[in-house]
């Protein structure tokens, strides 16, 4: 297994190592020790998976505030995603800035996402399905979000505004401008 640092600080790209043979493949997607040694001390409690019938269906940006903040370990297992985190921490100095990476069942990445980050996805196939641990439970006083196609983000999404199939409730996140960030 490898661990990568995203040029924003706390994010990780996790590439599992895949074994095959003719029956098929097998990896181990979380280690605790391997993601404690990388930085990685979240404890998972929770797993949650979403299944996206078109592509182009885009969740979030979403977040949860003190006491409920999540730290999240996304990956995929069906189809591909265009998948987003955006620091929320306002000491930051990367502050508002998003970081993007593919997702998919084929390539096997996984994306850590810290507790003061928006985390968010575009889906690239029909019938895709992503699976991911949290560190919180689910808090629906707690649960926030961002606009997900905020032009300050400057988020390269794979769809457009017209074309996104979103949930009402995604479409009414404020704009980074108008968010009262809960993170220092």
């Amino acid at each position: 297994m490898i661990i990568e640092a995203a040029p924003l600080d706390g994010i990780k790209v996790i590439v599992p190592k895949r074994l095959g043979d003719l029956r098929g493949s097998f990896c181990e997607t979380y280690h605790r020790e391997n993601f404690w040694r990388a930085g990685i001390e979240a404890d998972f409690i929770q797993d949650n998976q979403s299944y996206s019938a078109k592509p182009g269906t885009v969740r979030g940006l979403h977040f949860q505030s003190s006491p409920f903040a999540q730290d999240k370990l996304v990956r995929v297992i069906r189809g591909r995603i265009f998948d987003v985190a955006v620091d929320l921490r306002l000491s930051s100095p990367t502050y508002g800035q998003s970081f993007a990476i593919e997702l998919s069942a084929e390539n096997m990445r996984q994306m850590f996402v810290p507790v003061g980050f928006a985390h968010g996805f575009c889906t690239l196939e029909p019938e895709t399905e992503v699976l991911y641990k949290v560190s919180n439970y689910y808090s629906p006083q707690h649960d926030l979000g961002l606009a997900w196609d905020d032009p300050a983000l400057a988020i390269a999404w794979p769809v457009d505004a017209q074309s996104a199939i979103l949930s009402d409730r995604d479409r009414r996140h404020p704009r980074l401008a108008d968010l009262k960030s809960p993170f220092d």
